[in-house]
């Protein structure tokens, strides 16, 4: 039988993260032949993960990412199944590897096909899907191009958002930063009013139609007083009208322009689950 040394079972539990148990009974089913030992446990990630197939990944991790001259940003859920999974620092760090990638990346097709150490990132998953025990997936990919980017990573990594700027003003990293942490607490469905989709504008028209008829009010009255209470879902609903949770005298798009000839032309929010 091959002789089996600490040193070559740490070489692989580096390479592939497995467990060093993991790794030694790899090495000896290929007889000391280090690839081999990888497709092993590359095989045993695509059991596990068949087996897992019908598992929920709605823990993970929330990672935002932004580029050295803060003009493109990325957001990227990496799921599991378990809270303790999704703490892991090893399971955050190959996540922050990931949103690190996917910077160069347009889709998340795209990413999952990229090249991670030697293997694509859905092989990547995979492999780790045996090494961890629990599904993996990629459940959510976001990017933002932008004159300024800003992000935020809500504690515990549980929310991601990025923010784009018109313009890099002075201090725009705050700013940024700021609008982002809006984004993450108040999760508004739209940028701004034309952001919003007409079914759910309509939706909300009738459901303010309903609300004045049972209130008595006269059928030739509705179509204004409708109107006020969309404007009203607006305000409460899309990020710049939203008011300022660090300052509720004014709304977001307010507060960004006291940094100077600037708004906000962008959000991208993902979450756990």
């Amino acid at each position: 039988m091959t002789q089996i040394t600490a040193s070559e079972v740490n070489r692989l539990r580096q390479t592939t993260g497995a467990g060093m148990m993991d790794c030694k009974k790899a090495l000896v089913e290929a007889n000391g032949d280090f690839e081999k030992a990888i497709e092993i446990l590359r095989k045993k990630g695509q059991k596990v993960a068949a087996n897992r197939a019908d598992r929920e990944s709605t823990e993970g991790a929330a990672i935002a990412k932004v580029n050295g001259n803060n003009t493109v940003g990325v957001a990227i859920v990496l799921g599991c199944e378990t809270d303790f999974v999704g703490k892991n620092d090893s399971f955050v760090n190959l996540a922050t590897e990931l949103a690190e990638l996917a910077l160069n990346c347009a889709s998340k097709e795209e990413l999952l096909a990229a090249n991670f150490n030697g293997m694509s990132v859905a092989d990547k998953l995979i492999e780790q899907t045996g090494v961890i025990g629990e599904k993996i997936d990629l459940n959510a990919f976001e990017k933002i191009e932008a004159p300024f980017v800003g992000s935020y990573i809500h504690a515990g990594n549980k929310i991601a958002t990025l923010v784009g700027l018109s313009a890099a003003v002075e201090n725009a990293e705050t700013a940024a930063k700021d609008v982002a942490m809006q984004a993450a607490a108040m999760n508004p469905i739209a940028l701004d009013a034309d952001g919003v989709d007409a079914s759910i504008i309509e939706k909300e028209i009738e459901i303010a139609k309903e609300q004045l008829r049972a209130e008595g009010k006269p059928e030739n009255m509705l179509d204004n007083i409708a109107k006020g209470k969309l404007n009203r879902f607006f305000k409460d609903n899309t990020l710049v009208n939203q008011d300022f949770i660090k300052d509720s005298k004014q709304s977001v798009a307010e507060y960004v322009k006291t940094y100077g000839d600037v708004k906000v032309t962008g959000f991208k929010r993902v979450a756990l689950g």
